[in-house]
């Protein structure tokens, strides 16, 4: 049974509190390399277009994504994330280059969780186990540790994908904690 690609919600733009979804005091994400398509050998991260909104409405409302999340967003909440999220800034659509395809959002928050930079991410179910996820939080880790000192994300120790990939891109356990009554593992990689 495949589980949930995402590190950390907190650094979603207009995200609402939710289990495992802490939200309440953050600003909004940003980076200075936002609007900077960031590209790999098979993928594009650029800033979220309308078009891609119906790709990421269902990364809010699939039960499979949001399964270490605190379940699917209600609809009131997704309303207002389709009005925030087009073009919110440390927002990355990951396309994959050959077709156009959305797969998911890699999110950098500065000053995220303890004051660090934080990377997030989700990618909708049919795009899993091809390493498009991978892919994509190593190239936003690579950038971020350019000009930061550090980088970090937090994912729910049950989400043993996210926990493996999280390892792979070089970001080691550095804490764990209960939120959202859920413990939760703190993952820092230093530049």
């Amino acid at each position: 049974m495949m589980q949930s690609m995402t590190a950390s919600p907190s650094a979603d733009p207009s995200a609402s509190p939710e289990p495992s979804s802490p939200e309440p005091s953050s600003p909004e994400p940003s980076s200075p390399e936002s609007s900077a398509p960031l590209r790999t050998e098979r993928l594009v991260l650029r800033p979220v277009r309308r078009a891609d909104v119906p790709a990421v409405t269902r990364l809010w409302t699939d039960p499979e994504v949001r399964r270490h999340l605190g379940g699917p967003v209600i609809a009131s909440v997704v309303r207002i994330r389709q009005r925030r999220i087009v073009g919110a800034p440390g927002c990355h659509a990951v396309v994959r280059a050959e077709d156009g395809v959305l797969l998911g959002l890699v999110t950098v928050e500065e000053g995220g969780r303890g004051g660090e930079t934080e990377v997030s991410y989700q990618f909708l179910p049919e795009h899993w186990g091809s390493g498009y996820a991978r892919e994509a939080v190593a190239a936003a880790v690579a950038r971020v540790l350019e000009t930061a000192p550090s980088v970090v994300a937090v994912t729910q120790e049950a989400n043993h994908r996210s926990r493996r990939l999280l390892e792979a891109v070089g970001l080691e356990p550095a804490g764990s904690f209960v939120e959202w009554d859920a413990r939760q593992i703190l993952y820092r990689r230093r530049a």
